[in-house]
């Protein structure tokens, strides 16, 4: 098999790991790789003995498996909440709500800024918020009180139209990988964690954190969400401190393969199902609130990244991904 790093060597850093990916998977089966754009990898071309697909990186969709309507649908974190909750899996529900009047003749009512707050109040001033359509975890946050709500809705508003708002739910995270009813693999996924220099205040290594987090296009984590003496307290060398809220590898979160219960491949099976999709994450929780057999999805991701299985050297994953989105397009018999 062809050796993963070697196709990562000498790329920018900007270079899309699903081109790497792609090349990869071309030269261990056979198939010819072209980067179409200057040496990008935003668009490339694939191409067999008898057939050449155009495919595309960043803002694209990574999977030709899976349809353009259920995508889009998948995308929508309402929308697709909706979808499983009439398939009667459970979810994490919620409302969404637009945060400019822009389009405003066009929709119905009860979703706009001000509804936020009634529905706020409703779920006891407490929960959790994320755009509609975002993604790798940016502007994912647990919201407490009003001020807080109205500061949120400002800062997301330049960079998206929508927010889904849910209560807020604690248990065991984790990610299955489906390709049609086949798990390629599940991982349990961890907040991310600053750790401790014995000089600098919990405050500062967060604004670090948060720094990195806005070089890479991501919101940072509001501070208001940890309480002060937290923040004002100089963390001892080596001591770890977890940021609670988001998972995303892409927002520093950690994931680790793990066998999550057999109910929750299940469900995680039923939900790709139910959104018609071949190619797809879906993250869940279990063990909800202490309780070992309830269990909901989070939300089903019909363009995962598959860097973990970089990262963990996992290389035979990334194959068999690529290999199922080849056959799907009719580059390699099934």
């Amino acid at each position: 098999m062809a050796n993963l790093q070697e196709f990562r060597e000498g790329k920018p850093a900007f270079y899309p790991d699903q081109a790497v990916y792609a090349a990869f998977a071309c030269a261990a089966l056979g198939l010819g790789f072209e980067d179409v754009d200057g040496g990008t990898g935003l668009i490339f071309r694939v191409t067999s003995e008898v057939k050449a697909v155009y495919f595309g990186a960043g803002r694209c969709s990574w999977y030709p498996q899976n349809n353009a309507t259920s995508a889009t649908l998948a995308s929508d974190k309402y929308f697709a909440n909706r979808i499983l909750h009439k398939a009667d899996i459970p979810n994490l529900g919620g409302s969404y709500f637009f945060l400019t009047a822009r389009h405003r003749a066009l929709r119905p009512a009860g979703h706009e800024r001000d509804d936020a707050f009634h529905y706020f109040r409703k779920l006891n001033g407490r929960a959790f918020l994320k755009p509609l359509t975002g993604s790798r975890g940016d502007f994912a946050q647990a919201i407490t009180d009003e001020v807080s709500l109205g500061r949120y809705l400002d800062e997301v508003a330049p960079h998206y139209d929508a927010v889904v708002m849910q209560p807020v739910v604690s248990g065991h995270e984790y990610r299955i990988f489906m390709l049609d009813d086949e798990v390629v693999y599940s991982a349990r996924k961890s907040p991310p964690v600053v750790e401790g220099d014995g000089t600098r205040r919990l405050r500062d290594l967060l604004g670090s954190h948060n720094s990195a987090l806005k070089g890479r296009g991501l919101s940072g984590i509001d501070p208001g969400a940890i309480p002060q003496a937290a923040l004002d307290r100089v963390l001892p060398a080596g001591e770890r401190f977890e940021i609670p809220g988001r998972t995303n590898l892409s927002a520093g979160g950690h994931m680790a393969f793990a066998s999550p219960p057999l109910a929750a491949i299940a469900m995680a099976r039923d939900a790709v199902r139910a959104l018609g999709l071949r190619a797809a994450a879906v993250d869940l929780f279990t063990d909800i609130d202490g309780k070992p057999h309830q269990i909901a999805v989070i939300e089903v991701n019909s363009n995962p990244s598959i860097r973990l299985l970089q990262d963990l050297q996992r290389p035979d994953l990334i194959l068999k991904i690529w290999r199922h989105a080849f056959c799907a397009v009719g580059l390699l018999d099934v």
